[in-house]
C-alpha cells in the first residue's frame, strides 16, 4: 500500500477584483511507505497549501488524495498520521509535558505508553529540561521542537511536515535530520516541505520540485547526484613525494589514471565534481 496518493489535485482561490488564483494545478503524486519524499520550491510555490489539502484542512477544487488508502475526507485517515503545521502555535499556557499528553490522549493512547513516549521524544527533541514551563515563554526553536515532539509521539506509520527545521539553529538542524534517518531506518513514510536544497541532499530518498502550482519534476536523490558529476579531483603523489591535486574530465579519468600508472605517479584519492541540490533546483525552477 502505497503512503500517500495525490491525484490530479487543484486548489484555487478568489483573488482581488473578482480573479481566481491556481495555488494548485493538477498535481499527481505517490509517495511509498517507507520513503523520505522532500516537497521543494521556492516561497508561494504551493508546498502549503498541497499539505494543507491532505490533511483534510483545505478543500480541493478537484482532484483527490489517500492517506493510507483512505481518503482524506475522511477524519480517520489522519489516526496514522504525525503532522507539523508550517507555523506551529500551540496553548502557550500548557507546558511541553502538558501538551504533549494532551496530543497522545487525543490518539487513544494508553497512560503508561503515553508517558513512555512523552519522556523519549521530550528528551530526544532536548526538551526535557523545559518540559514543566509555560511554553509562552519558549523561544521560537522551541516550539519548533514542541511540534516535531507531538507529531512523534503516538508513533505513527507517516509523516508530513511543513518546513520541520524552520527556526531551528544549526545543533537543531542537525538533530532534525538525524530524527528523519531514523524513521526512513524503522520504515516510516516522511513527506517534508523545504525551500533548502541541503535538507534534500542529505535525508531524503526522492525529490518533487514545485513552482507556481506545478510539480516540474520528480526524481531520485541518488540520480540527481550521480548525474551531475562534471568531473574529478585527483590527489597524486609524484615519485619525490611531493603531492598535487588536478581536475580530470569525466571522460578522461581511465586515461589518467593509466598515465600516472606510467609515469609512476601514485593515486591517493579520487573525489567526484557534481552539481548539487540547489544547482538542480535552480535549473529546474528557470526553465
Amino acid at each position: 500500500m502505497n503512503a500517500i496518493e495525490i491525484a490530479g489535485l487543484c486548489k484555487q482561490f478568489s483573488g482581488k477584483r473578482m480573479t481566481k488564483v491556481d495555488a494548485l494545478k493538477g498535481l499527481t503524486l505517490t509517495i511509498t511507505a517507507g520513503e523520505v519524499f522532500g516537497f521543494l520550491g521556492p516561497n508561494g510555490a504551493g508546498k502549503s497549501t498541497t499539505i494543507k489539502l491532505v490533511m483534510g484542512l483545505l478543500r480541493p477544487t478537484s482532484g483527490t488524495a489517500m492517506i493510507m488508502g483512505v481518503d482524506v475526507s475522511q477524519a480517520k485517515s489522519r489516526q496514522k498520521v504525525g503532522f507539523l503545521p508550517e507555523n506551529p502555535a500551540f496553548y502557550d499556557y500548557l507546558s511541553a509535558e502538558e501538551y504533549i499528553a494532551f496530543v497522545g490522549s487525543q490518539f487513544g493512547m494508553e497512560s503508561v505508553l503515553l508517558a513512555q513516549r512523552s519522556e523519549e521524544v521530550l528528551k530526544c527533541l532536548d526538551l526535557w529540561e523545559a518540559r514543566k514551563r509555560s511554553m509562552r515563554g519558549y523561544s521560537k526553536g522551541m516550539v519548533q521542537r514542541v511540534g516535531l515532539a507531538q507529531a512523534l509521539v503516538h508513533d505513527p506509520d507517516v509523516y508530513i511536515l511543513d518546513e520541520p527545521m524552520s527556526g531551528l539553529d544549526p545543533i537543531g538542524r542537525a538533530l532534525v535530520k538525524d530524527i528523519i534517518l531514523d524513521l526512513k531506518k524503522r520504515g516510516k513514510c516522511v513527506f517534508f516541505s523545504t525551500h533548502i536544497t541541503d535538507d534534500v541532499e542529505k535525508v531524503c530518498d526522492r525529490v518533487g520540485v514545485i513552482n507556481k502550482g506545478e510539480l516540474l519534476v520528480v526524481e531520485n536523490v541518488e540520480t540527481i547526484l550521480q548525474r551531475g558529476v562534471g568531473g574529478y579531483s585527483v590527489l597524486v603523489m609524484n615519485p619525490d613525494g611531493k603531492k598535487e591535486e588536478q581536475f580530470v574530465d569525466n571522460a578522461d579519468l581511465q586515461a589518467f589514471i593509466q598515465q600516472s600508472s606510467s609515469n609512476h605517479q601514485s593515486i591517493e584519492q579520487i573525489v567526484p565534481r557534481r552539481k548539487d541540490m540547489e544547482s538542480f533546483f535552480l535549473e529546474i525552477v528557470a526553465q
